[in-house]
C-alpha cells in the first residue's frame, strides 16, 4: 500500500536551463544540483530533474504537474507570459477549479491549478 508521493521525476535535456526555469522563473527552491540530477522543493514535494532520461517534449504519456500559485492564477499567468513561458491554452474554469496549461523549458506539460472560490 502506498503511503504518499515520495518524489516526482521530470526528464530534462538541458539541466542548467531547467534549473533556471524551475528556480528563477517559477520561484521554487533548488537544491542538490548537478549535471545529471537536481532537486526542486515544491511545498513539501521534491521534484527531481533527471538528465539521464529523455524529455517527453509534451507528446503525452507523462504525468502533468499542477502548481498552485501564491498569488491569483491570473496574475501568475500574466507574470510567466511576460517571462516568455509558453502557455498551451487559456485559463479554463471548471466546477473543481481553474487551470492554466503551460510548458517548462524542456517541453514537459505543467499547469497552474486554483481550487474553486
Amino acid at each position: 500500500m502506498a503511503s504518499g508521493v515520495a518524489t516526482v521525476w521530470v526528464p530534462v535535456s538541458d539541466m542548467q536551463r531547467a534549473v533556471a526555469f524551475y528556480g528563477d522563473t517559477l520561484g521554487l527552491a533548488v537544491s542538490n544540483t548537478s549535471d545529471e540530477w537536481s532537486e526542486i522543493q515544491a511545498n513539501g514535494l521534491m521534484i527531481g530533474l533527471n538528465a539521464r532520461e529523455t524529455a517527453t517534449g509534451g507528446d503525452g504519456g507523462g504525468a502533468v504537474i499542477s502548481f498552485q500559485p501564491d498569488t491569483g492564477i491570473d496574475d501568475e499567468v500574466a507574470r510567466l507570459k511576460g517571462a516568455g513561458v509558453t502557455f498551451t491554452g487559456e485559463i479554463s474554469d471548471h466546477p473543481w477549479g481553474r487551470i492554466a496549461p503551460f510548458k517548462d523549458s524542456e517541453g514537459n506539460d505543467l499547469q497552474f491549478y486554483a481550487p474553486p472560490a
